[in-house]
């Protein structure tokens, strides 16, 4: 199958290019580097430096492809609050231009990168693919549920296969954000740095880890999906925040000190999957634990910030 992906030069399209190019598809990469990085882009993989807002190079790159992963959107929540305009241009509106240029190029296949985040504070859990879509704290949560709403439209319009894939809390080598939120690469960066583990809420939340090459494989097993289903993309398992910091101490062989941030808005307390469907579905199930995630990411991280073992 020729698969282009949106976003392949960033941290979870890199991977995903990887994983369909080892399984023999073709691949091309469009990415405007604002974010991703040219060296992350496999070199078996075509590549297009562009933007989706340039709606006639989108469609005349599209041409001749049987389907499109979009990774392409901005992540960073707390930057939502700050800059909810440039989120909802980049993510909602370029997101539909992308499906426009794919209408008019012919291709009506589209796997979504959608996020845990739109359900909002959980009634229940594990989470559900049944369970009603939450109340937004954030841009960058309302993005998303803004373009599964889309791809919703263009499935019933134009006959689309959608794929919605709602992660939970991706970590592994090749997360980049600038700056960074997120809770794996903080404290991993933290504690080869021998700085203080930056920790809200005490570290008493509770996340979904999911180690990024098992959700990329996840991408790959939907390819051939039809109609609009929604898959969530996790582990099964809630693990609370101190967890991951005392597994990266054991990891080192070393205590880690605490930052103590307090508490953040917006957080919720608990949070993880049941990827139930996705596993009858297709088969896939997450393959790394979370022990043996960290350890790559750390590896990755040693090798990237230059600090000896």
């Amino acid at each position: 199958m020729r698969v282009f992906v949106t976003g392949g030069a960033g941290f979870i399209g890199s991977h995903v290019s990887r994983v369909l190019l080892g399984q023999g598809h073709q691949v091309t990469v469009l990415d405007n580097l604002s974010r991703g990085r040219r060296e992350l882009v496999p070199e078996s993989a075509a590549f297009i430096e562009a933007d989706l807002a340039d709606e006639a190079a989108t469609e005349q790159a599209l041409r001749g492809h049987d389907a499109v992963i979009h990774l392409a959107n901005f992540l960073e929540v707390s930057v939502s609050v700050e800059r909810p305009v440039a989120f909802a241009e980049n993510n909602i509106v370029n997101s539909v231009r992308l499906l426009e240029a794919m209408r008019r190029a012919g291709v009506g296949r589209i796997v979504f990168s959608s996020s845990a985040t739109v359900y909002g504070v959980p009634k229940r859990l594990p989470l559900r693919e049944d369970d009603p879509l939450g109340v937004q704290a954030n841009p960058y949560g309302a993005t998303k549920v803004a373009v599964e709403t889309f791809l919703g439209v263009y499935h019933q319009l134009h006959g689309f296969d959608c794929i919605l894939l709602r992660y939970f809390n991706p970590y592994g080598p090749n997360e980049l954000c600038d700056p960074e939120t997120h809770a794996v690469p903080s404290i991993v960066r933290a504690a080869l740095e021998e700085k203080p583990i930056p920790l809200y809420w005490q570290g008493e939340q509770v996340r979904d880890y999911i180690y990024v090459e098992d959700l990329a494989r996840a991408h790959a097993n939907v390819l051939e999906a039809k109609g609009l289903q929604v898959f969530n993309v996790g582990t099964d398992v809630g693990t609370k925040v101190t967890d991951v910091v005392e597994t990266v101490s054991r990891i080192l062989g070393r205590p880690l000190p605490i930052d103590d941030l307090g508490e953040r808005p917006g957080d919720v307390a608990a949070s993880y999957a049941s990827s139930e469907k996705l596993r009858e579905a297709t088969g896939w199930r997450p393959q790394v634990n979370l022990e043996e995630g960290l350890r790559r990411t750390i590896e990755h991280y040693r090798e990237r910030l230059g600090i000896a073992g």
